[in-house]
């Protein structure tokens, strides 16, 4: 079993050097939500803490669901905006993979608030303590955060506080690092690419810190639907042919410009946006291909086309009208 006092030959020379574990609370789900507070705990090769940060963060609009984070506008009001702790922020993710529990969500809420600050996020890689837990098939019951720490013993204090969320998580990364490198696994690391391009939010009527909006249950997670694509499937993409109308079109992993963004894109084009890969899936969009995620698993296993981001851009410019 490696422990503090094994040798450095015997730690895996493929893993990162340093780790920065992130926790984020936020007013909701969605591309327009921000950040009300952040905390990182920065970890060294091995899982040991380094030390930690937390901020609360100004959104510049109402908290969103305080009964979750417990930030109401009044303790928001006076906090810095993110501009002003991006560079503090950054200081602690430099160099090091980021690393939170459902690091997808993190990752581009950090990333959008970034973009509009004007600032790039020094991040080049990230890890979900989600992924890290079914590669060594950990008897959970579930995947909250909550039953991974169980499973560590290690004990929450405030739960959907950012500072203890990312306290827990950092204890809980630190046997399941360990366990990867003495099984030998190699860590679900994925790319985090920058956003180059994202959606401005609304105007009109958005609460601002100071009016608080009545949010009723589940209100802070407006659901996004489009209308069905009116065009049948014609079929899976081939690389010499255009895109044609009613091709269902999945995507996975970061890309530069906003995912709503793209899809939004894809739809306009007449395009079929899909949740999942399937056997009737046209084409996979994705920057990392080589990616472990489970649509670049199953559009392999199905032999579904794959493009990245640029090559899809290209074909959206000009995509054939649908049969008839």
């Amino acid at each position: 079993m490696l422990d503090d006092r094994t040798t450095a030959a015997a730690w895996p020379p493929a893993y990162p050097q340093g780790y920065a574990v992130v926790d984020v609370e936020t007013t909701g789900l969605s591309a327009h939500d921000r950040i009300v507070s952040a905390a990182v705990y920065r970890l060294d090769a091995r899982g040991e803490v380094e030390d930690h940060w937390y901020t609360l963060v100004n959104p510049e609009r109402d908290p969103g669901p305080v009964w979750i984070h417990g930030l109401t506008s009044d303790v928001l009001e006076g906090a810095p905006l993110f501009a002003d702790v991006a560079a503090a922020f950054s200081e602690r993710l430099d160099g090091r993979v980021l690393v939170a529990h459902n690091a997808y969500f993190d990752w581009t809420m950090i990333a959008r608030e970034y973009a509009r600050a004007e600032r790039t996020a020094p991040v080049r890689q990230r890890l979900c303590t989600m992924a890290l837990a079914k590669e060594l098939a950990l008897p959970l019951p579930n995947m909250k955060l909550e039953s991974l720490a169980a499973h560590f013993g290690v004990r929450q204090r405030q739960a959907h506080h950012a500072l203890d969320d990312a306290r827990v998580l950092a204890e809980a990364f630190r046997p399941s690092l360990r366990a990867a490198a003495e099984r030998g696994v190699r860590l679900p690391l994925l790319e985090c690419r920058p956003l180059v391009e994202w959606s401005a939010p609304p105007t009109a009527g958005t609460p601002r810190i100071g009016r608080q909006a009545a949010y009723g249950s589940g209100g802070w997670r407006p659901a996004r639907k489009r209308p069905a694509c009116p065009y049948p499937n014609p079929g899976r993409y081939e690389s010499d042919k255009p895109l044609k109308q009613g091709m269902r079109v999945a995507f996975s992993g970061d890309t530069s410009v906003e995912r709503e963004l793209l899809e939004d894109r894809a739809v306009e084009a007449g395009l079929h946006v899909a949740t999942s890969v399937s056997r009737l899936t046209s084409l996979l969009v994705t920057n990392d291909p080589d990616a472990g995620t489970s649509k670049v698993l199953k559009a392999k296993s199905f032999g579904t086309p794959v493009v990245d981001e640029a090559a899809f851009t290209h074909l959206l410019r000009d995509v054939a009208p649908a049969d008839g």
